[in-house]
């Protein structure tokens, strides 16, 4: 069996976590709905902060979308669908080409996910569109939404609003799965033209939320600092993930000097198929600038 194949994870296995994790978000999220008339007084006050700080790009972006269909269609169907295409493809991507860095990227994205779920529970916030007229925003995908599939409740088809949690703003988890995305493809694509969609996806994503108006400035960067603190919860996540497994019938305790049958051991540098090694292990950590989750293995030498 190849070195590819053998860290590869089950991909039953993994499907099924993605699964369970992106179900438990959506119900998350639609159980943190919380109060519109606070969610309004929280989307001004980052409005305000913004104007103090002279970081308002929202309302240029918004009238330049709004007043060109060229832009502000485009626009729209990025909003709606890149984030629910892109981030899956990249997941796939890393499972097939990059199995060894595929758990920690994984893991990453889970946590980051998770923590951006807190922040809509504490933080409910109305977003630029659906604020009084009179702060000077337009809801572009509601003034387009004969050009797509979607109505004008944010990015949910037409009749499936009450699906969605529309004060879901805070952080912005379009720009934070965006940059995870952008950093996959830096730090993994083997191209220039990888490297290129790595850079470019994520700035796109930050003025599409922001020129739809789905989105503050400031909710972008909570979507970037939410994704930052994930990466750092990594490692450790990943070290008390094996120490459970470890635990559990039939878990895998640390790799010392496998022995075959007939009480012969393994040559040094050979391993049971399917076997995950520690290396492995700190290929899910190291890569990242993370500390490993375990020491380097011992081979035991031949009889």
């Amino acid at each position: 069996m190849t070195e590819r194949a053998a860290r590869r994870p089950r991909w039953w296995a993994e499907l099924s976590l993605i699964a369970v994790v992106y179900a438990a978000y959506s119900g998350g999220r639609l159980l943190a709905r919380g109060d519109e008339g606070g969610a309004v007084e929280h989307g001004l006050a980052i409005l305000r902060l913004e104007q103090a700080l002279h970081l308002n790009a929202e309302h240029p972006l918004n009238r330049l979308f709004t007043s060109t269909p060229a832009l502000g269609i485009p626009a729209d169907f990025a909003y709606a669908s890149l984030h629910y295409l892109v981030t899956p493809a990249v997941l796939v991507w890393l499972f097939r080409r990059r199995p060894g860095r595929y758990r920690a990227a994984r893991t990453w994205l889970m946590l980051s996910t998770l923590l951006g779920l807190v922040g809509f529970t504490l933080l409910p916030t109305c977003p630029p569109r659906l604020l009084d007229a009179g702060h000077g925003f337009v809801d572009t995908m509601a003034q387009f939404s004969a050009y797509g599939w979607w109505g004008a409740e944010a990015s949910a088809p037409r009749g499936m609003g009450g699906m969605t949690n529309q004060y879901a703003a805070m952080p912005s988890l379009h720009v934070g799965w965006a940059l995870w995305c952008g950093v996959m493809l830096w730090r993994h694509g083997r191209t220039p033209l990888f490297r290129a969609l790595g850079v470019a996806y994520p700035l796109l994503t930050v003025i599409v939320v922001m020129g739809t108006a789905n989105h503050y400035f400031l909710d972008a960067a909570a979507g970037a600092a939410v994704m930052g603190l994930g990466l750092l919860l990594t490692a450790p996540a990943l070290r008390l993930a094996d120490r459970v497994r470890a635990t559990l019938p039939g878990g895998e305790a640390p790799v010392r000097s496998p022995i075959v049958g007939g009480g012969c051991e393994t040559s040094a540098g050979e391993r049971i198929p399917g076997q995950r090694s520690s290396t492995d292990s700190a290929d899910d950590t190291t890569a990242w600038g993370l500390p490993s989750s375990g020491d380097a293995a011992s081979v035991g030498k031949a009889r």
